[in-house]
């Protein structure tokens, strides 16, 4: 498996794991007796990311695939997604005290997918505001044991002490953060990536945190609507920002060209799938093929590509 980026069968039993009992004192790091800080870059006033590396998670990254990191304001710190383990996310606040000692007010999750949410527990001592859309709760309730068993199997011990935090502030339109002297817009989108995307805006210094809205060298994962995901990137490309923070890859400056690249890999998938479904081509046809001239330009396109195809195949088939 990958990163079981998938909806499991029914409902099941709705249930969160809370982990109120955890602290920064219980998270484990494998055989690291003291947590190492993330390494992290200050990529514009008060605006911290650790950019996460091109893989799937494994017990020798500790899930750290995933960008992730902060923002400080005058009172206040607001932590934008955690990373891929409770280790992970105890790795980034160790970062965060190394830089203030201002407290953690909110912590923002941009979406369900395990690299981003695994390393909530590590923040729970610090007792934030956790924030996201309006349906990760929902989402975190089918998916995260299944991701948690699941990812167990590959990542062992490390993921002993991560545990699922669901948000208590969610977030249907928009909400504006104040950090003191600084505030963050954040903005729940329609089913793209995920049905649970949600961006930050730093309007201080025009920052935009987009998650997995935006894949830049890391092929993007469908998790949610291909159709929907186009829909959405038109609306982001209007944006007027500074810089843009993606879910994976480097932080840039002139994000048109990741836009369009993205753009250009989602429009040659839903293209080739809706010519196979004119063609009657079966769903196992389209995943071996679709899109494979985009696979020079991707990291990880043996991993994602099938399953993107499968669930553009599987969205299509019914326009």
């Amino acid at each position: 498996m990958v990163h079981l980026y998938i909806w499991v069968g029914g409902l099941g039993a709705l249930f969160f794991l809370f982990a109120g009992a955890a602290s920064a004192q219980q998270i484990t790091c494998g055989q690291d007796t003291k947590i190492q800080p993330a390494e992290v870059r200050e990529v514009a006033s008060g605006v911290f990311v650790r950019q996460g590396i091109h893989a799937l998670m494994t017990n020798g990254n500790q899930g750290a695939i995933a960008n992730i990191g902060f923002v400080v304001g005058q009172n206040a710190v607001a932590v934008i997604d955690t990373g891929g383990s409770a280790c992970d996310g105890a790795r980034l606040k160790a970062a965060i005290a190394a830089r203030t000692n201002l407290p953690i007010r909110y912590v923002i999750n941009t979406h369900v997918h395990p690299d981003h949410i695994f390393g909530n527990a590590a923040f729970l001592a610090d007792k934030p505001e956790f924030v996201g859309h309006h349906r990760l709760p929902r989402a975190m309730a089918m998916r995260g044991e299944h991701y948690l068993r699941a990812n167990r199997e590959r990542m062992g011990a490390i993921l002993k002490t991560t545990k699922i935090v669901p948000p208590g502030k969610t977030v249907s339109d928009r909400l504006l953060l104040d950090l003191g002297g600084r505030k963050l817009v954040l903005t729940a989108h329609k089913t793209a990536h995920t049905d649970n995307d949600l961006s930050v805006f730093d309007e201080t210094t025009g920052t935009l945190w987009t998650g997995d809205l935006l894949f830049i060298e890391h092929i993007p994962v469908v998790d949610g609507s291909l159709t929907g995901w186009l829909r959405v990137l038109g609306k982001l490309e209007r944006r007027q920002v500074e810089r843009v923070v993606p879910g994976h890859g480097p932080v840039v400056e002139n994000w048109s060209e990741g836009l369009a690249r993205q753009r250009r890999y989602l429009e040659r998938l839903a293209s080739d799938l809706r010519k196979y479904i004119k063609e009657g081509r079966t769903m196992s046809f389209a995943a071996a093929t679709a899109a494979q001239s985009e696979k020079p330009n991707w990291t990880l396109f043996d991993d994602y590509n099938s399953r993107n195809a499968t669930a553009g195949f599987a969205e299509l088939e019914w326009e």
